[in-house]
């Protein structure tokens, strides 16, 4: 059974938690040229595109991520993250650094693959066809 989602948190920022809710609705999986309408996409290894479709969220930001739930954990990052619910940490966490603007390896240093309790950010991750896919939201950053 996956973590329980930040849609958990007792305060929901509103519209977010209902996207997040009907994610599934909001996603396509097909080639690239395909789906470059999408808000935001997530490529595969395998030549797909994962694309988010929802409707606009003004004072958000979305992103997205998605990896092959059955594709082999490279042995690197098994040493160092473990095997258990591998893709579906990783989304998580390549969501929470594609909505913070920090890099992977500062992000791996600083949380590992977990996702910190006192961010902003709100995410559901769920599996599609035979995908892992995390959804993210952030508020945007008030501007100066």
């Amino acid at each position: 059974m996956p973590p329980p989602a930040d849609l958990d948190r007792r305060v929901r920022p509103r519209p977010v938690p209902g996207l997040l809710v009907a994610a599934e609705r909001h996603l396509r999986i097909g080639g690239p040229a395909d789906l470059a309408d999408a808000v935001t996409r997530s490529h595969l290894d395998d030549g797909r595109c994962v694309g988010w479709y929802g409707p606009p969220t003004p004072g958000w930001r979305v992103a997205i991520d998605a990896e092959r739930a059955n594709a082999a954990v490279p042995p690197a990052l098994a040493r160092r993250f473990g095997v258990q619910d591998f893709w579906a940490r990783w989304t998580r966490a390549e969501c929470c650094c594609k909505l913070s603007d920090v890099p992977v390896a500062a992000w791996w240093r600083r949380h590992g693959l977990s996702t910190p309790a006192d961010g902003s950010a709100v995410w559901r991750t769920l599996w599609v066809a035979d995908l892992v896919v995390t959804v993210g939201f952030t508020p945007t950053p008030p501007t100066p």
